[in-house]
This record gives structure tokens, C-alpha cells and sequence, in this order.
């Protein structure tokens, strides 16, 4: 493929079952990209300006790096990553790169490294790893390349062959990036997400002013549980506008609720004077998931419930650095009894879908796959977060294929901030999905004819669909 990614890259060591592997991917691996969750900026195609310096592009945003040179000792602040408090930190990119490639055997066998080799060796044309005898010259390869017109957010994206990429923003964000998008005349498709938390969640940081706000720009009194939900119906409504075809949710846990009415308005008036407790403060969030799967079946949004994780579990590097910085842990994650609730009120509808993802990879085959396996309103998320990996990616197919079977997934979604990856990454899922193929066909479990099918469906098709892209 290129100097630093092997033709053969995760397929099969026999010869025959490699072969066909092969063969599937392909047929797959010029398919255009669907990217129906993610985090990139939309001010890139908005403004669509050059890309900062190697490091500000490659390594100051990007956790899956900062966190594990950071558990080898190096502070964030000789990374580049700004503090809360506006102390100095490492400003210079050059400075930083040789950092980052003296270090880069700290990523052997991660697929962080797999990703950063596909994205130096096809995107910047680089047939050296990073380190630090040849660091100053690849900085500056780099930095000549991302001043090229065809290096810009736009031509990226058209050389990525993006067909769709969704963004996520806050409830509160006013979505200027997009409206410029829009505006602007470009064919590129970029679309919003709805991200509630900030107004759902009663321990995220200024949650009482957040509602406030949330009730000034939609004209509703977010001091009632009636006004608080047409809030939020306004928002959906808003965010649909711009594109969104789902909404997203990143809660401690799976828990739902179905309160009768009156009881969530009494539970909805302690939250909003700030006299719940930490288990009504729970359940108020496990109430909003299931008025959010309610929504959905109102205004057609696809609902994503990315649980299960301790969010910034260093209290030291929260109040240092905020969110995002490489410190959210995996928990056991219950869905079964958690997701009950919800299930109970919407589960059984055709015409909604509830995209679950875990990073509690013991609940795939015992919890998740035969809760997809039975009730149409529910699909199963790929392999998320610290599982977006080659063997994350085999694990999920093997403990969720024969109970949930395919088609009750959506797909791979990329779900990252590094823009640049992205290509790498759907590259391999696609590997890592022909590799499974190949092996149920050299098995006889699957005939030669479908695996070819569910090949492109599993790189194209299921997102699409799932996503109403």
C-alpha cells in the first residue's frame, strides 16, 4: 500500500483465507466514507484556512497521544496543551514534534500507531517512522505540505472521498460554523449532532446557568418541566436545520427511567432549585434518555448512547488542564436492567433507532447483542473509544455476530477529533471486517457470494442506513 502500511495489514496469516480477504477488502476500500458521528471542528470547513503546524494538527489535540507519553512521564504543558489557568506551556510546534517522534515507540502495537503511520506515509508522503534523528525533517516536510492549497480542510475532505460527516455540538451552541457552511456554497456535506449534556446532566459544570441560557435562546420557561422539554424540542428542531440526523448522549451510565409525568416534574423542580441528591441527580439523567428516545419517535432523530465511562477521573488534571485530556476510564456497565425503562416505553418501535455503544466489552455477548437481537428499536454501536482497535474490532464481531447478526449493527464510525485519521481509520475497520468474512467463508459458515454483500454493507451501507444518510 505505502512504505510504512503492509498490502496485507491485518488479514489472515494462511494463504488461502488471506487471499480472500484481500479480495474483499478491495472491493471495499475505495468506498466513500460515511461519518455519522464524530468530533471534528466545523470551523475547519467553515473557514476552510490551512491546517497550524505539524504538532498543532498531530499532537496538542489529540488525547489517544498526549495520555500515553503521558504516562511515560512527559507533562502536558511540553506537549502543548493549554492549561485552565492560562500558565505557559510549550508553544513551539518544531519543539513539540521532537517530542512527540522521540517518544514514538511508546505506540508498538497500539492502533495509535497504525493510524499515525497510514496518516504519515498516504497523506504526507513520509517512508520513515517518527523519531528523533529524522524529526526536524519530517517537521518540515509536513509543514510544506499543510501549505499547499490541496492540503486544506476542503480539498481533505474531497481527497478523503467524505460523502457525509456529522460534527458534534452542545444544545447551547448557536451552529455560526454551520450556517457558514451552508452559506458558503461548498458541496461538502457536513452535518450537526444534538449533544444535550450540558443541559441534562445536573453535575456538568454550570448546570443551572446552562438552563438559563438554554431557556433565553428558545424562549421558554426552563424553570418548568413543561418548558424544559419544548426547550429541547425547539433545539432538536434547530439542530435538524442544519442537518442533524441524530442526537448523542455520553452518560455515566445505561440507567432510564419512564416516570409518570407529575413525578418527573417534582423530580425535574429539585434538580432545577439544586435539592437533589446524587441518586435523584441519576435518576433525573436516566429520565432524559428516555424523553429524549420519546423525541425521537416525534422528529425522526437517530438517539446515541455512549455510556459507561469514568469522565475525568484525576480530579488534579480536571482542575489543571478540563475536559477531554486522556483521563475517562472505562466502568462495568449494566444494560439490560438499565435500559429497561426505555424499552419498555419505545423498545418495540419500528420507526425509532437506539444506537448503544460500551466500552464494557464483557456485556457484548451476554447484555448487548441478544438485547439487539430481539427488540427493533435498538442497534449495536461499533467498537468504541480504547476497543477502536484491530482487536477490539475482532472481539466485537465475534461475541456479537451470532446472536445479533450484522444487520442489527450500524457500521463503523470513526468518533475522533483527528481529522487527518480518519481515512486510517475506516481503512482499518474495513481490514479488520474482511478478515472476519474470509474466515466464516473458509469455515463454510458463510458462502463466498455474501461475504462480498456484507463486506459493503459493513463499510457503507449500515451507517447510511441507520444514520438516515
Amino acid at each position: 500500500m505505502n512504505a510504512l502500511v503492509d498490502r496485507n495489514l491485518l488479514f489472515p496469516a494462511e494463504a488461502t483465507t488471506r487471499s480472500l480477504a484481500r479480495a474483499l477488502y478491495e472491493t471495499v476500500a475505495d468506498l466513500p466514507i460515511i461519518g455519522p458521528h464524530g468530533h471534528t471542528d466545523p470551523r475547519w470547513y467553515a473557514l476552510n484556512e490551512p491546517f497550524p503546524d505539524p504538532a498543532q494538527l498531530l499532537v496538542v489535540p489529540d488525547h489517544y497521544i498526549f495520555r500515553m507519553l503521558f504516562s511515560q512521564g512527559i507533562r502536558l504543558e511540553d506537549l502543548g496543551v493549554p492549561r485552565l489557568d492560562g500558565a505557559p506551556v510549550e508553544t513551539d510546534g518544531r519543539a513539540i514534534w521532537r517530542l512527540f517522534a522521540s517518544n514514538y515507540h511508546l505506540f508498538r502495537g497500539t492502533p495509535t500507531r497504525l493510524w499515525m503511520d497510514y496518516v504519515l506515509s498516504s497523506l504526507f508522503g513520509l517512508e520513515e517512522r517518527p523519531s528523533a534523528a529524522n524529526a526536524d525533517r519530517q517537521y518540515d516536510r509536513i509543514s510544506e505540505r499543510l501549505a499547499e492549497s490541496q492540503f486544506r480542510p476542503r480539498a481533505l475532505f474531497e481527497r478523503f472521498n467524505i460523502e457525509v460527516i456529522a460534527t458534534t455540538e452542545g444544545a447551547l451552541d448557536d451552529l455560526k460554523w454551520h450556517r457558514m457552511i451552508r452559506d458558503s456554497g461548498w458541496k461538502g456535506r457536513v452535518v450537526t449532532a444534538y449533544r444535550p449534556d450540558a443541559v441534562v446532566d445536573p453535575d456538568f459544570e454550570g448546570f443551572s446557568a446552562n438552563l438559563d441560557r438554554l431557556g433565553e435562546i428558545t424562549g421558554e420557561d426552563t424553570g418548568s418541566w413543561s418548558g424544559y422539554l419544548e426547550a429541547h424540542r425547539k433545539r432538536r428542531a434547530y439542530f435538524k436545520s442544519f442537518g442533524a440526523t441524530s442526537s448523542d448522549h455520553g452518560h455515566p451510565s445505561a440507567d432510564t427511567a419512564n416516570l409518570p409525568s407529575a413525578e418527573a416534574a417534582l423530580l425535574f423542580d429539585r434538580i432545577r432549585t439544586g435539592k437533589a441528591d446524587a441518586d435523584e441527580r441519576g435518576l433525573f439523567r436516566a429520565q432524559m434518555l428516555t424523553e429524549m428516545a420519546k423525541m425521537s419517535l416525534s422528529d425522526g432523530l437517530v438517539l446515541q448512547i455512549h455510556p459507561g465511562s469514568w469522565r475525568n477521573h484525576s480530579d488534579a488534571m480536571m482542575a489543571r488542564f478540563g475536559r477531554d485530556k486522556g483521563f475517562d476510564i472505562p466502568t462495568r456497565t449494566d444494560y439490560v436492567g438499565a435500559l429497561k425503562p426505555m424499552l419498555d416505553a419505545v423498545g418495540l418501535e419500528r420507526d425509532l433507532t437506539i444506537v448503544v455503544f460500551t466500552i464494557d466489552e464483557s456485556t457484548y455477548s451476554r447484555e448487548l447483542a441478544p438485547l439487539a437481537g430481539v427488540y427493533p428499536a435498538l442497534r449495536l454501536g461499533p467498537a468504541w473509544w480504547f476497543y477502536d482497535s484491530p482487536e477490539g474490532m475482532r472481539r466485537f464481531r465475534e461475541f456479537t455476530t451470532e446472536t445479533a447478526g450484522f444487520y442489527n449493527t450500524v457500521g463503523f464510525n470513526d468518533d475522533t477529533r483527528a481529522f487527518p485519521s480518519i481515512p486510517a481509520r475506516h481503512d482499518l475497520a474495513r481490514r479488520v471486517d474482511c478478515a472476519f468474512l474470509a474466515r466464516l467463508v473458509a469455515e463454510h459458515r458463510l458462502d463466498e457470494n455474501e461475504a462480498f454483500e456484507v463486506a459493503r454493507d459493513l463499510a457503507y451501507t449500515l451507517a447510511k442506513k441507520a444514520y438516515r444518510l
